[in-house]
Parts: C-alpha cells; sequence; structure tokens
C-alpha cells in the first residue's frame, strides 16, 4: 500500500500530525506538498461533521488558501462549525505549525434531495480514463495526459500541451481508511500541475485551489483535466475538470504565482538548477 501523509503523535498541543515521506514538496526539502496539506484539512472537516452528527449532508465545495510555506514538521488540523442549519453546514479548518496558521480551508456541506423536474443544459469536457491495468507511475502515484502524447510519464508532459493527470488516492494518516472526499480534496492540489506545467518545468506555485462537488468520487484514484488557463504579468488563473471512470464529478479552479527561479522538474520532483 501507498505510504501515508502523516502518522500521530500525543504532545501537550494535543494530537499532532507527524509529515512522512509522502509528505515532501518539489519546492524544497523542508516544504510540505499541498496535498498533503488539503488532505489534513480535509480529515479535520470530516471529523468535525461527525462530531455534530450530521450524516444527512454532503460535501459539494472545497476551497483551500495556501498562504504560509508549510514545512515537514509536526502540526495540528482544527475544524469550527461556522454555520449550521436544516439544509447546510459550513466549516473552516485551519493547519497550525510551531503555533500559527500555514494554510486554511472552507467546507460546505449541503443536505441531497430530489431534482426538480425541468430540463437545464449540461455538458462540456468529458476526458477518459486511462485504459483499466494501465500501471502509474510508481514514485508519483499518477499518470500524464496529453492530446499529442497519450498516457505516460511526465516527459508526455513537459511541453505547451494542454495536461490531464490521474492520480490515486494516499492514505492521509497511517492506518486510517481515505474516505472519498479526502481522496478528491488532497489530490486537488494537483490541479496546479496540470494547469502550470509547461516546456520549463513548474514554474507556478499556486496560492489556493477550490474544488466544487456533484458527487463523491469513487476511487481508488480520480483526474483533473485542465479547461482554461489565463496568464497576465506573473498571475495564472486556470480551472479543470474532476473526474473518475464513472465521468465528470466535480470541476476545480486555482489561482497561482510565477517562481520560475524555483522551478521544478515534475519527473524528479526536484528543483530545477
Amino acid at each position: 500500500m501507498t505510504g501515508a501523509f502523516f502518522r500521530t503523535q500525543h504532545s501537550g498541543h494535543g494530537v499532532e500530525l507527524v509529515p512522512q515521506a509522502e509528505a515532501a514538496s518539489g519546492w524544497g526539502q523542508e516544504h510540505m506538498r499541498g496535498l498533503a496539506v488539503s488532505s489534513a484539512l480535509a480529515r479535520a472537516a470530516e471529523q468535525e461533521i461527525d462530531t455534530i452528527g450530521r450524516a444527512d449532508l454532503v460535501p459539494v465545495r472545497w476551497t483551500l488558501d495556501l498562504f504560509r510555506p508549510a514545512r515537514l514538521r509536526p502540526c495540528t488540523a482544527s475544524a469550527a462549525v461556522v454555520r449550521q442549519g436544516k439544509r447546510l453546514c459550513l466549516i473552516d479548518t485551519v493547519l497550525e505549525q510551531d503555533g500559527r496558521p500555514v494554510a486554511r480551508a472552507s467546507a460546505l456541506w449541503l443536505a441531497p434531495s430530489q431534482s426538480p423536474p425541468g430540463a437545464v443544459w449540461s455538458g462540456g469536457t468529458q476526458p477518459e480514463p486511462p485504459p483499466p491495468g494501465t500501471a502509474l507511475v510508481e514514485a508519483q502515484h499518477r499518470l500524464y495526459f496529453t492530446e499529442n502524447t497519450g498516457w505516460g510519464d511526465a516527459d508526455r508532459s513537459t511541453n505547451e500541451a494542454r495536461n490531464t493527470i490521474w492520480h490515486e488516492q494516499i492514505p492521509v494518516v497511517e492506518g486510517e481508511p481515505t474516505t472519498p472526499f479526502q481522496l478528491a480534496a488532497g489530490v486537488a492540489d494537483v490541479v496546479n500541475v496540470a494547469v502550470n506545467l509547461g516546456g520549463n518545468g513548474l514554474e507556478f506555485i499556486n496560492a489556493d485551489v477550490s474544488l466544487a462537488l456533484g458527487r463523491l468520487p469513487v476511487g481508488p484514484a480520480v483526474g483533473f483535466a485542465t479547461t482554461q488557463r489565463i496568464e497576465e504579468a506573473g498571475i495564472s488563473v486556470g480551472t479543470a475538470v474532476a473526474f473518475d471512470r464513472g465521468g465528470v464529478f466535480g470541476t476545480a479552479t486555482l489561482c497561482a504565482l510565477a517562481d520560475p527561479h524555483r522551478a521544478v522538474d515534475v519527473r524528479s520532483f526536484r528543483p530545477i538548477a
């Protein structure tokens, strides 16, 4: 089984999350990757929903803000209910290290019901997942796709083509099963790679990611296919659709800042010298 992002330990601060090797980022040896940060906060949000007993609701939006570099050091993830009503619940989560927040996320849960009978337009991008049985790039737990090269490793995507990424789930905490929401919210950070990977590697670092869910994914892997990218004055904005083997289940948006001096070679997940 793929190694987890964290293990837990008890300390004077309560239960801490201790980053493991899977949590390391390509932006620097001391940095924690956004997938790990997002997964930890999604876990905290789900734990809060369980605590307040709202199994009648389903998650429909996840918005993550990465406003300080998260380090490969113990951290805590906390959650608080902002508003709870009959048909919705809004939860805020915070990841803290060394007594200060480094990331936050907001999760919206809604009550499902019957869809009304009126016909409304629906359609758009319908990406195809990799053929069943296709081996993933083992060290990265993912595959890359462009229309010109098909599915394969990162060499196929380090160019100017539009990217799609297929990524398997990584457990959040050792010994705990990964939920569909944790899978979707965690892997959503990979939208930065799908949107901003180019001929010189990954030259943009994302400040956020927002995921809207029409339904929860069916694992053990999900994909993100870029649908739009806009770049101006060192700021990139991109959108992608989220899909599994059953079809599209959501959409994602992402804002990123140019960081060419620390560009990452996604083939090795190391800074480009």
